[in-house]
C-alpha cells in the first residue's frame, strides 16, 4: 500500500491502535467476521438498530428468571466470537447463572471494526451504536426474564471507551461497568480528538471529568453505576493516564475522594485500589497490572479464579473477568429474585494478628448459616456468628462482608463492609529523588511529559531533573506522594 493511501485511511478511522491498523492491513483479507462458536448465537430483529450493529448472545441451560445480564464489547479488529472465546465470560455465566450479550460492529461502521466511542452520533443517549446496544439489553431482558436492576457492561479498548460512554448516557440501565484498557466517558468528540485521548487525555480536574458524565444524561441524580477500571502499566496504545482520568471521573460522580479506601495486591502483579462510597461499599475499583501492555487480562486454567485464552489483545496475567464479576456481586446474587434474608448487623473485627482476622456479627432470624466474603470472594460458611480467617499475609488490609443463608442455600443481602489490617509485614519505605530518578528507579512512569507514581498514578509534575518528590511505598510496588512527611 502506497504511503499516500495509508495516510488517507488513517484520517478516515479512529486511531485506536496504530499497530492494530498495520496488523489488520497485513493480515486481513476483507473476509466477513468468523462464524460464531456453537454456544454463541446470533440474534436478529432485536430493534430498529440505529447503530447498524450485530447482536450475539450466550445463556447457560436452564437459566432462571431474574438472573443478571452482562453486555461484553470487543476491541478494535475483534469480533463478538473473539470475545466469547477468549474473555472467560461464558465460564462464569455457567458457574454463576447469567446471560451475556456480545454486540459486534463491523468494517461497515469503522474500517477497524471499532465501536464509535469518539463519535457523538454513536455514543450518546438515544443515538447510534449506544441506542442499538440498549435495544439489545431490552430484547435480552424480555427473552430471558433478566433482572433489570442487575445489568452490567464491560469492554476492551474501543469497547472500553464505549462502555464508559454507556455508563454515562444510561446510568438508569446499567448497574455497573468495567473498562479494560479504555477511555473516560466523553474523552473525545471527534476522530481527530481520539488519538490525543489514547496517548494522554486532557488534564482535567475530577469535577471537570465528572461533568462530562453528568452532561450525558442531564438531570439524572443517581444511583450511579459501580465502575471497575483495568489498565496495564506498560500499555502504550491506551496510556495509563486514562485509568487515572477514569478514576477521577467516577469518584467525582460518586462524590468521593481520589484517595483509596484500601489498596492490596492480587495475582499477576496486579495492584487493586478500592474507593468506597459513603456507606463503606466499593463504588470504584482500579486494577493496575504491572508490565502488561494493551489488552484484556486473562489467566488460562481450570481454577476458580482462572479464565480465558491468550490471543491477540488477551494477555496472560490475571482473570479480570472473575474479579470484575465478584466486584459486581455476580458470584452471590440471587438468580431467582425471591425474598432475601436481611443483612447481618453489627459486623466488627474482634482480633487481628499477623496471619489471621477474627470477626463477629449479630444473628439473623431465619438464617441457616452465614457466608463470609473476603475482598468480594467467598471464603467460608459457618453456622455461628463468629469466624476466624487464617493463613493471611502480614501487614495487609482485607475487606469483609457477611451474608445470611437460608435453609434452601439462598444468600441474603450482604452486610456493610469492614476492613482489617493484619499486623507485622515489611515497613513502608520512603524515596526522595528527582522525577527523572524516580522513573529510572522504576517507582514512577511517564505519560505526555508528566510523571505519575506507580500504583496510585498521582501526578508528580514534569519529567525532568528539577522537580523532586518523596514517594512512600506500601504495599510493595504501590507509591504515593509523601512530600509533607514519610513515616517509614
Amino acid at each position: 500500500m502506497r504511503p499516500s493511501i495509508l495516510r488517507r485511511l488513517l484520517r478516515r478511522v479512529a486511531p485506536t491502535a496504530a499497530l492494530a491498523l498495520v496488523a489488520a492491513m497485513l493480515g486481513a483479507t476483507g473476509a466477513p467476521p468468523a462464524a460464531a462458536a456453537g454456544g454463541l448465537q446470533q440474534v436478529t430483529g432485536f430493534g430498529s438498530n440505529p447503530g447498524n450493529l450485530q447482536m450475539y448472545e450466550y445463556a447457560p441451560a436452564s437459566l432462571p428468571a431474574n438472573a443478571p445480564l452482562v453486555v461484553a464489547l470487543h476491541g478494535c479488529t475483534q469480533t463478538a466470537n473473539d470475545y466469547y472465546t477468549n474473555s472467560g465470560w461464558p465460564k462464569y455465566a455457567d458457574l454463576w447463572g447469567f446471560a451475556v450479550v456480545f454486540p459486534q460492529t463491523t468494517a461497515a461502521n469503522n474500517a477497524l471494526s471499532c465501536f464509535g466511542w469518539f463519535d457523538p452520533a454513536e455514543d450518546g443517549r438515544g443515538r447510534g451504536e449506544a441506542a442499538s446496544i440498549v435495544q439489545m439489553v431490552e430484547y435480552a431482558k424480555q427473552r430471558y426474564g433478566s433482572d433489570g436492576r442487575r445489568v452490567y457492561v464491560t469492554g476492551l479498548s474501543a469497547g472500553g471507551g464505549m462502555t464508559a460512554d454507556l455508563l454515562a448516557a444510561y446510568p438508569d440501565v446499567f448497574a455497573g461497568g468495567s473498562v479494560a484498557s479504555g477511555l473516560p466517558a466523553q474523552c473525545a468528540t471527534s476522530q481527530a480528538g481520539a488519538s490525543g485521548c489514547q496517548t494522554g487525555p486532557q488534564k482535567l480536574t475530577p469535577a471537570q471529568w465528572g461533568d462530562k458524565v453528568r452532561a450525558a444524561h442531564p438531570g439524572y441524580a443517581g444511583p450511579w453505576p459501580r465502575v471497575a477500571i483495568w489498565q496495564g502499566s506498560a500499555d502504550y496504545t491506551v496510556y495509563p493516564a486514562n485509568a487515572t482520568a477514569l478514576r477521577d471521573q467516577w469518584t467525582d460522580v460518586w462524590g468521593i475522594g481520589q484517595t483509596p479506601s484500601a489498596t492490596d495486591s492480587l495475582p499477576g502483579g496486579t495492584t487493586r485500589s478500592v474507593y468506597d462510597d459513603t456507606s463503606g461499599n466499593p463504588a470504584v475499583v482500579t486494577y493496575s497490572v504491572s508490565g502488561m501492555g494493551h489488552g484484556l487480562a486473562v489467566s488460562p486454567g481450570s481454577g476458580a479464579e482462572q479464565c480465558g485464552t491468550t490471543a491477540a489483545y488477551f494477555l496472560n496475567a490475571i482473570c479480570s473477568t472473575y474479579h470484575t464479576g465478584v466486584f459486581w456481586g455476580l458470584d452471590r446474587d440471587v438468580p431467582g429474585g425471591g425474598e432475601q434474608l436481611p443483612a447481618p448487623s453489627g459486623l466488627h473485627v474482634t482480633d487481628v494478628a499477623a496471619d489471621r482476622v477474627s470477626l463477629s456479627w449479630d444473628a439473623v432470624a431465619g438464617a441457616d448459616s452465614y457466608a463470609v466474603h473476603r475482598d468480594g470472594a467467598g471464603v467460608a460458611g459457618t453456622a455461628g456468628t463468629t469466624y476466624t480467617d487464617t493463613g493471611l499475609t502480614a501487614g495487609t488490609a482485607y475487606r469483609y462482608t457477611v451474608t445470611a443463608v437460608d435453609g434452601s442455600g439462598t444468600p441474603g443481602t450482604a452486610s456493610p463492609q469492614v476492613t482489617a489490617t493484619t499486623t507485622g509485614g515489611a515497613p513502608a519505605r520512603c524515596f526522595t529523588a528527582t522525577n527523572y530518578a524516580q522513573v529510572a528507579a522504576g517507582r514512577a512512569h511517564t505519560t505526555g511529559g508528566h510523571v505519575y507514581a506507580n500504583g496510585s498514578d498521582q501526578d508528580m509534575g514534569l519529567y525532568n531533573v528539577f522537580v523532586t518528590h518523596t514517594l512512600r511505598e506500601s504495599p510493595t510496588g504501590y507509591f504515593v506522594i509523601a512530600d509533607t512527611g514519610c513515616a517509614a
